[in-house]
């Protein structure tokens, strides 16, 4: 059954705003929004855990049995999506339980990435060249509407695993795991003569790079090498570079 809601301070829509703006609301209720058609059709195809689909009255999609749909006219729509100009279709998932961290060979390990263009761009070339990911500290919101959408729907095909610096610290080196981190230092290592296939390798914030804890307690550093005359990459862009080599 379809419902219509014509009001844009209906406890729905209400809800949907403060899921948009607000971390802690994503986590203390357990779910996250997000919107386009493109990406509900991808949420429908792999999220176990869509709840709610909000619709324009104009749009109109197959949605799987069992999950709420909800019609409304255009001012609505607009009233609640981040979009300039909305798709006709938003979308409430549940949230993931929370894994335990399991480290492994060939692993990415972002470190304070908090541009959620940044980090969704990353999470889509790590799903794309399938390299396991996980997030230390001071990462933006996996599942905030602008990384989902940045993802372009692989964080609905992907486990995400958040942790700390400590449990990969020990972990890793319990699975006898080399942790390398991409910096400029003395002892850099050309990533074209690391085995990255057996490392877990740390890309740093956009800011200030990998943390100074990190970088004294790593196995090893590596450096892409570039012309001299530039100063570093897009963190985003390095993780590219990384996870390819990590497939070579």
């Amino acid at each position: 059954m379809i419902e219509t809601i014509t009001s844009r301070k209906n406890p729905l829509m209400q809800q949907v705003r403060k899921l948009l703006t607000s971390r802690k609301e994503r986590e203390s209720t357990g779910l996250f929004v997000s919107d386009g058609t493109k990406l509900l059709q991808e949420a429908i195809r792999w999220w176990p855990g869509l709840d709610t689909v909000i619709l324009s009255q104009d749009v109109d999609m197959e949605i799987p049995q069992g999950v709420r749909v909800v019609k409304v006219p255009a001012d609505v729509m607009e009233s609640i999506s981040p979009m300039q100009t909305p798709q006709g279709a938003l979308f409430l998932c549940r949230l993931p339980e929370r894994a335990a961290f399991t480290p492994k060979p060939g692993m990415l390990l972002l470190d304070g990435i908090q541009d959620p263009g940044n980090l969704g761009t990353i999470l889509r070339t790590a799903d794309a060249l399938e390299i396991p990911v996980a997030l230390l500290e001071g990462c933006a919101d996996p599942y905030s509407h602008k990384v989902v959408r940045a993802s372009m729907g692989a964080i609905f095909r992907m486990e995400v695993a958040q942790t700390t610096w400590a449990e990969v610290k020990a972990t890793c080196k319990e699975a006898a795991i080399p942790v390398a981190v991409t910096a400029l230092n003395d002892n850099s290592k050309d990533i074209r003569d690391a085995a990255l296939r057996t490392m877990a390798v740390v890309i740093g914030s956009e800011g200030q790079g990998v943390r100074q804890e990190i970088l004294q307690d790593a196995d090893c550093s590596l450096i892409i090498p570039m012309n001299p005359n530039c100063e570093s990459l897009n963190a985003a862009i390095a993780a590219a570079i990384v996870c390819w080599q990590m497939k070579g």
